[in-house]
């Protein structure tokens, strides 16, 4: 479908900073991403709707290409995946993490090369394991003791196993406790302060099934600090440096995870990616020079950075409640779509869109229709005083961990996503409907 695009109008560049780069002004309080105004998209698609910038990915895997030129990126499913965005992964050179069978058969039945995919987990299913020996996964990281030889097993006596080790640095980073994986107080990996870590090792190393490849860490999500990547670093190549002394063995690969912060309002920090690659790559060199070690292959695990950005959802407000001095705004989605905003109070910056508004601005809270008091999407953001039901709402940075995270709370149905590029639409994943629900209930 293409949408004719109607004249731009001058924006504050500041005003659309969290926004695609493809977004523009239209007259009438108008909208485009992509080439294609989001109220023809509402109309056309129903709402809620996530609307995902192809561009904007694209652009974000290639500016992480451009940053690691001599690492490997890949690209984190958990944030957000379906077909069109494996093949837009796979086109622009990047590798895939996974986190289950499922987005790994996903991934490589949409044709991603599987030896390019590593597994991650902290408690791997009997079905996750068979998954990724049966396709030819390129590497497992091991999270717990209790999968090497679960690992090793399923090899069986005559296959080999590219694996890598989790290791907990010590290092608190991220935008909330709840995302916060570089410490012992969570239940990722294994630490490298009690010995676990490497006792883990010294375990994969007397499995013949089991090819050691390197270290892995991952500090936590939302990190806008380039100076807790090089904590960590450092700590990692310490490690790798007893593994050579203790075992003789040089490991090749460091992968340093992902979790890098970005904007979700105007004015907020964001992780410096440039800073990061210069500092990583800086610091790996002067590290291993000074331990004595040969430099390991880089790599990185960016989602949300690279499809976060890329996502608007649509809403239309069904109701406006005033209650003393609060205004409610309330739209036909909510926590079964985004449940980020009750499990770690982000925040967002919610726009009218598709008319236009002289009305002076009132601080709303925008919320959802289910029922749950914590349904809130946007707490005390201004939106015009004149707002009604009927209008459309958009909310940038919704491209990763809404659909991946959406539910089927109070039968709802999850909304569709539609991908927007040089001025056409396409929809990837269909609206969740009642037939959905009856179909899967089978009882009676």
């Amino acid at each position: 479908m293409t949408v004719a695009v109607l004249p731009e109008v001058t924006a504050d560049a500041d005003d659309l900073s969290v926004w695609p780069a493809s977004t523009t002004l239209l007259p009438r309080g108008g909208l485009s991403v992509g080439g294609v105004s989001l109220a023809a998209v509402a109309e056309r698609y129903d709402t809620p709707v996530y609307v995902l910038d192809e561009g904007e990915v694209r652009e974000r895997c290639r500016t992480y290409r451009d940053a690691f030129p001599d690492a490997d990126v890949l690209y984190a499913a958990k944030a957000f995946l379906c077909r069109a965005m494996v093949r837009w992964v796979r086109e622009e050179g990047l590798g895939l993490d996974v986190c289950s069978a499922g987005e790994l058969e996903l991934a490589v039945t949409a044709g991603f090369p599987p030896e390019r995919i590593t597994l991650h987990g902290n408690a791997k299913s009997p079905r996750d394991i068979e998954t990724a020996l049966r396709l030819g996964v390129g590497r497992i990281v091991i999270d717990s003791p209790s999968e090497i030889a679960r690992i090793a097993a399923a090899v069986g006596p005559r296959g080999r196993q590219r694996v890598m080790v989790r290791v907990v640095p010590g290092v608190s980073a991220g935008g909330h406790e709840k995302i916060r994986t570089g410490t012992e107080d969570q239940k990722f990996g294994l630490s490298l302060t009690d010995g676990s870590a490497q006792h883990a090792i010294a375990r994969i190393l007397g499995q013949p099934q089991l090819e050691l490849t390197g270290l892995h860490c991952h500090i936590g999500s939302q990190v806008a600090s380039v100076k807790s990547y090089e904590v960590a670093l450092r700590r990692m190549v310490g490690l790798m440096a007893r593994v050579r002394d203790g075992h003789g063995i040089a490991l090749p690969e460091l992968d340093m995870g992902g979790g890098h912060g970005i904007a979700y309002r105007p004015g907020e920090p964001a992780l410096d990616l440039t800073a990061l690659a210069r500092k990583l790559r800086t610091g790996l060199a002067e590290s291993c020079a000074a331990a004595g070690l040969p430099v390991p292959r880089l790599s990185v695990e960016p989602g949300r950075a690279i499809a976060g950005p890329a996502g608007v959802a649509l809403y239309r407000v069904l109701a406006v409640k005033r209650t003393g001095e609060r205004l409610f705004v309330a739209v036909d989605g909510g926590m079964s779509d985004n449940p980020r905003p009750a499990l770690y109070g982000v925040r967002y910056a919610p726009r009218l869109v598709g008319r236009g508004s002289s009305a002076a601005p009132r601080t709303a809270t925008v919320v959802g229709r289910h029922c749950e008091a914590g349904d809130v999407l946007a707490a005390d953001v201004p939106l015009p005083g004149d707002v009604h039901p009927g209008d459309l709402l958009a909310v940038p940075v919704a491209g990763a961990y809404q659909l991946s995270m959406a539910s089927g709370y109070n039968l709802v149905g999850r909304p569709p996503l539609v991908a927007v590029h040089e001025g056409t639409t396409r929809l990837l994943v269909r609206r969740e409907t009642l037939a959905d629900f009856r179909n899967r209930d089978i009882g009676g």
